[in-house]
């Protein structure tokens, strides 16, 4: 696999500063069922990282010396993680508002036995994957048969009350583009999966997210092999927008991995760029406080002009 981060490297983004700290982004590990080719994690069924129960402790005692009002629990797969009940269970308790980023085809593995009711029943938002309403593209994405998979996962949540207009259980929908490319427009593609999802399959959800594709680990890599690198990378530059800087979501989120060390996001975990700087020590949970954070420089690198370009694109979908 191609390295990265020196094809970056040569690009500048303009320099940001955090605000206080509203959401802790936990990486549960990288171990997941799927191996989709956009994942920004290179996440997969043969990958051992994951938590320990520790850390995960550690993580827990971060939230109750805070003011930290959402947990957002990802991966890999973070359902199957050995912590992710644990984290989600505790987190509730304190009444923090939990998320988690779920792949749906999750929900049919048989050691997954109860985790749609266990999400229900802690009233656990949940932002999932489906790249397309179309089979083929969705299978074309992430592997045969998870279009399928993702469908019945889908109609289990709704059945759970999840994506109702109530809006007590969030569930949220991902789109990723396929190949180097912006997302379209999220209000116009909105309206199309609602019609398509609830027509087809009588589905309902609550929002599509819009994410466009950082050029790092996996899909980065491909667009090296493909020599399209350079091109996606002026494609990002070149739809930059500076009213979407105040808005990213490093401003107000910290990303942990699962050994506890701290990131200014997931996309910089992956890069290994350390808290608050390329040249700071890397830090670790148990020697942080959340409110000292606010006014330090974020670390940024040239994949950040995917979280801006367009519409922009964050955790929680576009920006504009």
């Amino acid at each position: 696999m191609h390295a990265t981060l020196p094809h970056l490297n040569t690009h500048h983004f303009p320099a940001l500063t955090r605000r206080s700290v509203s959401t802790l982004q936990v990486n549960i590990g990288y171990y997941c069922n799927q191996a989709c080719l956009h994942c920004h994690v290179n996440a997969g069924p043969t990958r051992k990282e994951m938590m320990d129960h520790e850390t995960a402790c550690q993580v827990v005692d971060f939230l109750d010396a805070s003011d930290v009002g959402t947990l957002d629990i990802t991966g890999g797969a973070p359902e199957l993680h050995a912590e992710f009940r644990f984290l989600v269970t505790e987190a509730r308790r304190r009444g923090i508002h939990v998320m988690d980023r779920c792949n749906l085809t999750v929900l049919e593995l048989p050691e997954m036995k109860g985790l749609a009711e266990f999400l229900a029943e802690n009233q656990v938002e949940i932002v999932a994957s489906l790249p397309c309403y179309s089979s083929e593209n969705v299978d074309k994405q992430r592997g045969n048969g998870v279009f399928d998979a993702s469908i019945r996962g889908l109609q289990r949540l709704n059945a759970l009350g999840y994506g109702k207009a109530d809006g007590v259980l969030p569930l949220h929908l991902v789109f990723n583009p396929i190949g180097p490319a912006l997302p379209p427009d999220q209000e116009a593609l909105s309206a199309d999966y609602r019609e398509r999802l609830w027509t087809d399959f009588g589905i309902e959800f609550t929002d599509l997210f819009c994410m466009a594709n950082l050029p790092i680990h996996r899909f980065g890599s491909t667009l090296i092999s493909r020599r399209q690198f350079d091109d996606y990378m002026e494609l990002l530059k070149s739809a930059h927008k500076d009213e979407n800087l105040d808005q990213v979501m490093c401003r107000d989120l910290i990303s942990v991995d699962w050994r506890g060390y701290v990131y200014d996001c997931d996309f910089n975990q992956m890069l290994d760029l350390p808290l608050g700087g390329h040249d700071q020590p890397k830090r670790h949970i148990t020697d942080l406080q959340a409110e000292a954070l606010a006014g330090e420089p974020i670390s940024v690198c040239g994949h950040c002009y995917g979280c801006t370009a367009g519409q922009g694109s964050s955790c929680g979908g576009a920006l504009a």
